[in-house]
């Protein structure tokens, strides 16, 4: 039985990752350093190997791979705003961690490694959809760090024979993802927001369009990649194909939570993008991809996941 490694396996996309794949009867081991992650994302999960350390220290990246045969890895510090304050710290948490673990799979012989990328490589082209061939054009260290191990893993494919694959992600969402937490994605803030009454900030005019993913395709998508044939060495969106303004999307939560408040509207942020849409006809074309769960769908769980839990109130 293959034995699969998923880093930054206690964060809101790994503890997901792990879920199926423990679901499916694989055998998994973690390594996550909890900066962002937590363990309670996968207290319940049975058969778990877990490793509490950082893969910025080679040891740890070395450790972790051993006599594995999968390499999925969520790992980073995903946030734009950190990355434009923070430059060096989020430089060594998503390029050098990722070096190191590359290194080490490398090393270790691992069969594939499947890497977390991010659409805002794509930086702010006016072209719509963002299709895999466009240039990249990254406007916030975050993003040029996600492309910089984009290249690395293409590298490493060509020079040392690595198998690897990049899915670019684009606005993932869903349960287990912190509203507490300064890298949470904007609908976890609307949604705690209006679960407790409190008035949520819309950065720029909100007519800003995302193509935002349900979790669980990304899920999918990402272990399709995992045994997919031809892929070594690829770039693949993974997403719905369909995007939504910021405003619309504050409507959607608002009526699904049942509050009465408007958005305050604040100044946009430097180093985010105005819009994204992915085509996703290549993982389509690659991996049999297509999206198992809807938005509005994927809306109404996460909220209803939110309101039951203890994140926020019902």
């Amino acid at each position: 039985m293959a034995l699969y490694l998923v880093t930054g396996g206690a964060g809101f996309i790994g503890s997901h990752l792990c879920e199926e794949l423990v679901r499916r009867g694989e055998r998994v081991r973690v390594v996550d350093s909890l900066i962002t992650g937590k363990r309670t994302n996968i207290a319940l999960l049975p058969r778990l190997e877990f490793i509490h350390g950082d893969l910025a220290d080679l040891d740890v990246a070395r450790r972790s791979v051993e006599g594995v045969d999968y390499v999925l890895h969520q790992a980073a510090i995903p946030s734009v705003p950190r990355s434009v304050e923070d430059p060096i710290g989020s430089n060594r948490a998503n390029v050098d961690a990722s070096l190191n673990l590359l290194v080490a799979a490398r090393d270790a012989r691992v069969r594939r490694v499947v890497y977390a990328g991010s659409s805002s490589a794509y930086g702010n082209s006016e072209a719509m959809p963002k299709v895999e061939t466009m240039a990249t054009a990254p406007v916030s260290p975050y993003a040029l760090q996600k492309l910089v191990v984009e290249k690395y893993c293409q590298l490493f494919t060509s020079l040392y024979g690595l198998e690897t694959v990049t899915i670019r992600y684009f606005n993932v969402f869903g349960p287990r993802q912190d509203p507490s937490s300064p890298y949470s994605g904007v609908i976890s803030l609307f949604i705690s927001a209006l679960c407790e009454g409190r008035q949520p900030t819309i950065f720029g005019d909100g007519e800003q369009k995302r193509d935002f993913t349900y979790v669980a395709n990304v899920v999918d998508g990402v272990l399709r990649a995992t045994h997919a044939r031809d892929v070594n060495g690829e770039v693949i969106n993974v997403a719905t194909g369909a995007c939504v303004s910021l405003n619309e999307l504050f409507k959607a939560v608002r009526d699904l939570v049942g509050a009465r408040i408007d958005p305050a509207y604040g100044p946009p942020r430097a180093g985010d993008v105005k819009d994204s849409l992915a085509d996703i006809g290549k993982a389509r074309r690659l991996l049999g991809y297509a999206p198992i769960v809807p938005f509005e769908q994927g809306l109404k769980t996460t909220v209803e996941w939110y309101r039951s839990s203890q994140v926020v109130p019902k």
